[in-house]
């Protein structure tokens, strides 16, 4: 199956769900596909055939974006080159949660979240620890008794119970010794945080030396400009004690494909609950094009007071929807 289907197949999953997906990000550089929402589930995701494709600067990317527009970073793919992905399994790539279609529609669709994931050297499970420990004490064993059972030291037993994780051997043993399972979903909604290693947020790009002058603005008017390097956008930015708290911002020469980029990134903004605003090299006939606002760079030079910038994203970026 080509990528294009295999795109399309998610989408139309996800509008099934009851998700609102934006346009495809059909630019270059792109570090995500499509975003969507349900209520206030934000993902920016992914999609691949081989998911060994995702390199670990559109890892980075993916995650600062994440962490921006207060969103999960996620891929949907069908294999790496060695092997095909396992439904109902999470997998890591570069930080960023990978799972194959079957999974995805268990989760959106079913409701149904993933239990297992893929770590160095094998599947894993989270263990409800609290619920170990009762049942254990219920029956009367010691640590001692449960680890002889499992083939493990009671040390081993002593740290389950604390939340350590398990191989999905272990908690099979265990599901057939109590007859109940003790395996935690895996929250995928919130990137999986709960399972993969801790890293913290790759640091940010510098900003490309000809969009300065757009950032010099943007931070005197108040805001803090986040670069992009891979986005169909230059920068998310933020000004929190603004009515226009995010913004996601773009910067060229308005050819038909800086237009193309627009409509985009006015898509994205509006499932991702951000205004957008394009600054243009010349003077623009229109304020907006499709709800992201036009701003040329000469009207930006005329400008004395930071709150006249907030005025022109409000009065020609599109209000995004709430519902």
């Amino acid at each position: 199956m080509s990528r294009t289907a295999i795109i399309g197949n998610v989408t139309a999953m996800l509008e099934d769900a009851g998700f609102l997906v934006s346009d495809r990000c059909a630019v270059r550089p792109k570090s995500f596909d499509v975003a969507a929402r349900r209520d206030e589930d934000l993902l920016l995701l992914k999609i691949l055939g081989n998911v060994d494709a995702l390199d670990a600067e559109t890892g980075a990317e993916m995650r600062r974006l994440g962490e921006y527009l207060h969103g999960t970073p996620m891929v949907i793919g069908i294999r790496t080159r060695d092997e095909e992905l396992k439904p109902g399994v999470v997998y890591f790539r570069h930080g960023v949660p990978v799972i194959n279609p079957d999974t995805a529609y268990d989760l959106f669709v079913e409701g149904m979240p993933p239990l297992i994931y893929a770590a160095p050297g094998g599947l894993y499970v989270s263990l409800d620890g609290d619920l170990l420990a009762d049942e254990r004490e219920e029956r009367g064993w010691s640590l001692g008794r449960l680890a002889t059972e499992l083939g493990v030291s009671r040390r081993t037993v002593s740290k389950y119970e604390d939340g350590m994780n398990a191989s999905i051997e272990v908690a099979i043993q265990l599901e057939e010794l109590f007859d109940q399972p003790f395996s935690s979903p895996v929250d995928v909604l919130e990137g999986a945080d709960d399972v993969r290693d801790s890293e913290p947020t790759p640091s940010a790009p510098a900003a490309d030396p000809d969009d300065e002058h757009v950032v010099h603005v943007l931070t005197s008017a108040g805001f803090t400009v986040h670069p992009t390097a891979r986005a169909p956008f230059k920068a998310v930015s933020e000004d929190e004690d603004s009515a226009v708290t995010r913004v996601l911002t773009g910067h060229s020469a308005f050819t038909p494909a800086a237009e193309k980029r627009a409509r985009i990134m006015s898509s994205i903004g509006e499932v991702a609950r951000t205004r957008s605003v394009y600054f243009t090299e010349e003077d623009e006939k229109r304020e907006s094009v499709d709800g992201t606002a036009l701003v040329s760079c000469a009207e930006l030079a005329d400008v004395t007071d930071p709150e006249e910038i907030r005025e022109l994203i409000r009065d020609r970026a599109r209000v995004p929807s709430e519902a």
